[in-house]
């Protein structure tokens, strides 16, 4: 038994010898799926992806994606880095490579495609369906030619004649955005340009068809291979759904209902609990992607504290409330921004009005949704004790105000406080809050009530 425990082990010690030599002849090759829309969640699995493939060492990386496209912002910052990328990175358009898709697959080194599929058709367009304005095509436009122009070109002499071949035509690029690019042969005027697998082969958009990302390992890779697949931790699939635009617009409606019942209610309790929970859940996530900063959450904050005291301090719709909500709608709206569109002006314009708008109208139904079902639960028997509803009869001997209040006119006594205009004063061994009628009154002077009014002393100083 001991003989055969020895043997064991230097016949591992023999294998790990073996594969530490062979490792060096080995592609280590890194493969992740953009198999959604294009969104925050892709380009924190390419992030990911690039930070794994480094650490493991790998030669090659390759996407398998099939997407009708996404957000700009984010199919720009992958492109940026796949192009910057020192590991080569390969794509496998599973069926589709559409719109956003399409700029990130011919960021590319090389691009292999299933029979049938279909790239291009990279107008950008709204949540509607509609293309946006020009000055959005053409920042589409320029990353598109770019992208292809990242790629070279070669130089071919033909007796007097010198001709640039580029490797992938910028303005095939270009056609795939805009109608009006007209090439011969290859894209009509007025329409999109979008291409078969077989047409992208054909005008060097592809380097050829594959049935899937086997077959790409057993032709392309000529070399023994291993393959590390991305794997998504719990965390990242939480993270992936709490940034996505529907979990992230439901949020704020907890956030905004929270706030509201929270004050229809005595106390503090459920309501504050889930507004909280939902603020956390709505900020941390996007903190952690980097697509918030502290400030904008800061900003949120003095936002719910200028309506704190619009009610409790200065009652009545005011100029402090409405700031307090203005400062609340671009705390979140500008939450969903990625810091990395203030580079880009008319993509951030865009999706600043989609956030400011999105965020307006949540917090409106919110609101709306809130009133209307408090009234509701309120009223039920069930839930009536979440709400004061006892009515105070006079009556009854049921009074809205101290009645000794309006026995003080005329009365002296001592600031107890500075009134400045407000503090507190003490007549006949009580104290009163109270205002000065004009100026500050500092701390033991002696002051006369001069009225009241909605339970509130009103005096002045009182000359030696």
């Amino acid at each position: 038994m001991r003989s055969l425990i020895i043997t064991t082990l230097f016949a591992l010690m023999f294998v790990n010898v073996l594969f530490a030599e062979s490792s060096a002849d080995t592609m280590r090759v890194y493969t992740y799926d953009l198999k959604e829309d294009i969104g925050p969640d892709s380009w924190r699995k390419t992030q990911k992806a690039m930070k794994e493939s480094e650490e493991w060492g790998a030669n090659l990386i390759i996407i398998h994606m099939n997407t009708y496209g996404g957000l700009l912002n984010a199919a720009d910052s992958i492109r940026t880095a796949i192009v910057n990328n020192p590991t080569p990175v390969w794509v496998f358009v599973d069926n589709n490579a559409a719109s956003a898709g399409a700029l990130i697959s011919i960021s590319a080194k090389k691009i292999f495609m299933k029979s049938g599929g279909s790239i291009g058709s990279a107008t950008v367009v709204s949540q509607t369906g509609e293309p946006l304005p020009d000055k959005y095509q053409s920042y589409m436009r320029s990353l598109m030619r770019s992208t292809a122009e990242s790629h070279g070109a070669d130089t071919v002499i033909t007796g007097r004649d010198t001709t640039i071949v580029w490797h992938r035509d910028p303005k095939i690029a270009e056609a795939m955005v805009d109608p009006d690019v007209e090439i011969p042969g290859i894209s009509e005027k007025g329409k999109v340009l979008a291409f078969t697998t077989k047409e992208a082969i054909k005008y060097n958009y592809c380097e050829g068809e594959a049935k899937n990302m086997e077959e790409i390992y057993e032709t392309q890779v000529n070399k023994p291979y291993v393959v590390k697949k991305q794997e998504l931790t719990f965390i990242d699939h939480i993270i992936n759904f709490f940034i996505s635009p529907v979990v992230q617009g439901l949020l704020v409606m907890l956030i905004i209902g929270g706030i509201y019942f929270e004050f229809q209610t005595p106390g503090i309790g459920f309501p504050i609990a889930v507004s909280i929970l939902a603020t956390m859940l709505y900020f941390v996530p996007l903190y952690l992607e980097g697509i918030a900063a502290h400030w904008e959450f800061l900003l949120f904050v003095l936002g719910i504290g200028l309506i704190i005291v619009e009610i409790f301090v200065t009652p009545g719709v005011g100029v402090i409330g409405v700031l307090g909500g203005l400062c609340v709608i671009s705390g979140l709206s500008l939450a969903m921004i990625d810091t990395l569109e203030f580079e880009y002006s008319p993509i951030l314009w865009s999706r600043l009005g989609k956030s400011v708008f999105m965020i307006t109208v949540l917090s409106a139904v919110s609101l709306i949704g809130s009133i209307w079902l408090g009234g509701r639960l309120f009223k039920s028997s069930r839930f009536s004790n979440l709400a004061l509803n006892t009515t105070q009869r006079i009556d009854e001997g049921y009074i809205g105000i101290d009645v000794k209040i309006k026995s003080l006119k005329g009365k002296t006594g001592v600031a107890v406080t500075d009134l400045r205009p407000s503090g507190s004063i003490e007549i006949e061994a009580k104290q009163y809050n109270a205002q000065a009628i004009y100026g500050f009154i500092i701390a033991g002077t002696k002051v006369e009530v001069v009225r009241d009014e909605m339970a509130q002393v009103y005096v002045k100083e009182v000359e030696n």
